[in-house]
């Protein structure tokens, strides 16, 4: 098992699994000693692959996450689960490839043709598990809204960096204080929105929903 963890070609697994562990182990932390963990860590999900060259300068890691879980349609699960669910998935997905491959070739894969097969095999595990988890998030099926209700509601750019054209996270609360997860991005063009900016939703466009910059304070909650 340890030569399975520490070969080189199995270091993508291995860091993804570890990166779940410190994220899991924080998180926990933060919940017995009531810090805001989860928001902090949210918050810097954006920054946890830096090694990554994009090509286009206006997309960040944090746009990369929140791109690829809306085509999965995944709605209503904070990405900070869906980030651990991914990494986790990732990591066993990408081992057991490695392990057979060992097991009947005698050699491992090259880390990217493992890393290839483990990424087909984690996207239907994450894209099954957040529409299964969002059917059982806590909320009050009694008090079920509309989406087209979140239209003139306030809400909180929560990760990423909204632009026209690339959308981030926001988090709003309906009528009954049920929070709800939403894309997000600026109904104007040349505007933009940073993590913690309060913004008004003001249409709907399919999955996201477009937001001028909150300038009302009173209809901040």
């Amino acid at each position: 098992m340890v030569e399975l963890l520490l070969h080189p070609a199995n270091m993508p697994f291995t860091v993804a699994l570890a990166l779940m562990l410190c994220i899991t182990f924080i998180e926990g932390a933060g919940s017995v000693l009531g810090f805001g963990f989860s928001e902090y860590l949210d918050n810097m999900v954006p920054d946890l692959d830096t090694s990554v060259d994009l090509d286009a300068p206006d997309v960040d890691a944090g746009s990369v996450f929140t791109r690829l879980f809306g085509w999965m349609g995944i709605k209503g699960v904070p990405l900070l689960i869906l980030v651990v669910v991914f990494l986790t998935s990732f990591g066993l997905v990408g081992l057991t490839i490695q392990s057979v491959a060992q097991g009947v070739m005698g050699f491992y894969l090259p880390a990217v043709v493992a890393s290839l097969g483990a990424l087909v095999g984690t996207i239907p595990v994450v894209k099954v598990f957040g529409r299964s988890f969002a059917r059982f998030f806590p909320k009050d099926e009694t008090e079920a809204v509309s989406e087209k209700s979140y239209i003139g509601k306030v809400a909180y750019i929560t990760v990423g960096h909204a632009r026209v054209g690339s959308p981030a996270q926001a988090k709003l609360k309906d009528r009954y204080g049920t929070s709800h997860y939403i894309m997000v991005e600026p109904d104007m063009a040349g505007e933009e929105f940073d993590q913690g900016d309060a913004v008004l939703i003001v249409r709907q466009m399919g999955a996201v929903y477009g937001a001028i910059r909150n300038t009302a304070e009173e209809l901040e909650t």
